[in-house]
This record gives structure tokens, sequence and C-alpha cells, in this order.
């Protein structure tokens, strides 16, 4: 069982009843906004057996430092400079040592992949990037070319292989901008429907149509824009929090409070969240179903004091049937108790 770890907002709790919730749709795609981006962060930004915590800033310098200023950087400045210099890519076998680098990172890759490490596949993927930033970098065609043309074609016709294998191993996790880099290079077909492990087969020699950039920076302005529409929602969320109305004390006076004793917690098969209570309440033992079963193990509640919600109509949760409610605080479900000690069934004033 493949299991992802909790989604956080601003290094809060996932939630759309206090507003820390983003919508696709609406807060992104709508606004024209590349979907490949949000892609590539979800799998980047951290193991999925850990926490992910979205947020819009990180978010922005992720796509710009990573995406746009490694990957996009290099395929555009590749594809210029073979459509530029030599009208496409450049007639040539493929240096060993650059079979080499792709065939290590797909193996790399492969591996990650199997074992559902999707972040460590990405960051793989961009190290081959960074790696063939600095290959260009360092034989710096653009003078080359001057002296010896063979060689700055070589240099090329090694640039683009890379960038032939970077598209077909980033096509899962950017499909959209994968498919716009394949046609880049020549191909008229759909990307997807080419094998991975074709990344050391070669390009061949071909004309080239001028390249576009495959990525645009994200603005400040368009990030702030973002997360301004997250903190409206988070403010108004609080603001209708804030709007719960009053009551009269004989409106309190209806709900039954009692202190309480766990005698009994087990886990309810197939809930992740719930646990099945046996809680006495004074002179009766209550069965109670409740939500906190990612906070505590079900041995450490045996003989805690809890309160309870006595009065609560009776409800089935999960098929089990659940009559009262445990009272905790927080996010992280911290249980009331009373300062000192008092028996079970002791009513709450």
């Amino acid at each position: 069982v493949v299991a992802s770890g909790m989604v956080k907002v601003d290094d809060h709790k996932f939630s759309k009843s206090r507003g820390y919730v983003v919508w696709t749709n609406e807060d992104y795609l709508d606004k024209g906004l590349s979907a490949d981006y949000l892609r590539y962060y979800l799998l980047a930004y951290t193991s999925h057996t850990k926490e992910l915590n979205f947020s819009w800033k990180v978010f922005g310098e992720r796509i710009n430092n990573e995406v746009v200023n490694i990957l996009g950087n290099f395929v555009y400045r590749t594809l210029f400079f073979a459509h530029k210099e030599f009208g496409g890519v450049p007639a040539g076998v493929i240096d060993p040592a650059i079979t080499a680098e792709i065939e290590t990172c797909l193996a790399s890759v492969d591996n990650q992949m199997k074992e559902y490490e999707f972040k460590g596949a990405v960051d793989t993927i961009m190290a081959l990037a960074a790696f063939g930033n600095t290959y260009i970098q360092t034989n710096a065609p653009w003078k080359l070319i001057k002296t010896d043309r063979a060689a700055a074609a070589q240099v090329i016709k090694n640039s683009v292989q890379i960038v032939k294998s970077l598209t077909l191993m980033i096509e899962p996790v950017m499909p959209v901008k994968a498919q716009d880099c394949w046609a880049q290079l020549g191909y008229p077909d759909l990307v997807a429907a080419h094998r991975v492990d074709e990344a050391t087969r070669p390009v061949p020699e071909r004309e080239l149509s001028a390249p576009t950039p495959l990525f645009g920076r994200l603005e400040e302005e368009q990030i702030a824009e973002l997360d301004a529409v997250l903190q409206r929602r988070v403010a108004e969320a609080n603001k209708k929090m804030e709007k719960i109305p009053s009551i009269s004390i004989e409106d309190f006076s209806k709900v039954e409070m009692k202190t309480g004793k766990v005698i009994a917690a087990e886990a309810i098969p197939k809930s992740s969240k719930l646990l099945k209570l046996r809680v006495d309440i004074g002179g009766e033992i209550r069965q109670i179903v409740s939500g906190i079963a990612q906070f505590y193990n079900p041995e450490e509640l045996v003989g805690k004091d809890v309160v309870v919600l006595t009065n609560l109509a009776p409800a089935k949760i999960f098929g089990v049937e659940s009559n009262g409610m445990i009272l905790a605080a927080g996010d992280r479900a911290s249980l009331l108790i009373s300062e000192k000690p008092v028996e079970p069934g002791t009513k709450i004033r």
C-alpha cells in the first residue's frame, strides 16, 4: 500500500472550514497557469510518505530556480544554438561519456520509481539537466565554433541527446511541457508513446524550427496574487467562525457533559482515524467512536480520564454505533480532563 503524508497549507492543517485549502481550478488553472508546474511541485517538494506543506512562496521559488533556470535554460540554449548555427541537429555520434551519464540517470530514476520515491526520481532528472548546463557552459560552443566548427557541432549533438533523455524522463511529471519539447526536437508523434529507455537512441540529423522557451517565470506579482486569494479565504473563514451566535444559559443547560474513564480501546478495521472506546461514565459503560487514532494508540488511552458529551444522539460511524463524544482541543486532539481527580460520572457544570 502506497500511502502519502498529510497535506498542510502554509504550515496549517488542510482545512476547508478554516480556509486552508487551494482549489486547483478556481485558484490556479482557471487563471491560465500550468498544471505541469503544480505536478512538479507536489512531486518534488518532499518524499510522498512525509508531510507536504503547500506554500505559494516556496512554489514560486522552486519553479523559477529549478524548472525555469535549470531545465528550461538548458533546453532552450541547446535548441537555440542548434537552430542558429547548424539549422537543426548536426550529424555525428554521441560521445560514450554522455551516453554513460544518461544511462546512469535512467537506472537511478527506474529504481526510485519502482520504490515510489518520486521526489528522488525528479531530483535525479534535474541533476541531469544541471549536468547538461555545466557541460554546455564548460565547452562553450559559441566560442568553439569560431575555431573548430566540428567540435562545436559535437557539443551540440551531445547536448541535444541530453535534451531528448530529459524529455522522456520528465514526461510523467510534466506531460504538456514534455510534448512541447518533443515537438521542438522534430518528432511529429506523442512523446507518451515512447519508452523511456529510448533516451540513448540518437536524435537523427534533421532540421529544427526556431525554438521557443518551454517555461515562463512566475513573477512576484503572480505569486502575491495567488497567495492573496488564500489569505482572503482564511480571513473570511475566521470571520465566519467569529460570528458563531451567542446562546443562553438555558441553551447550555441542554448539553450534558460528564467525566469518564476509558476502560477499553481498539482500532476500527479499515479506518485510519477512528477508535472504538468503552468509557465508564459512572454506573454506565458507553461505547464511543472517536476520530483520534492519528494521535493516540489504543493501549495508551486505557485508564485515561476524559470528558464526555453524554446526551448526543446515537449515531453509526463507519458501521459502529457511537453513544457520546470525547471532547478534545486543537488540531492534535488534546484530550480534555479535570484538573483534580473526580469520580467517573461527575457532571461538568
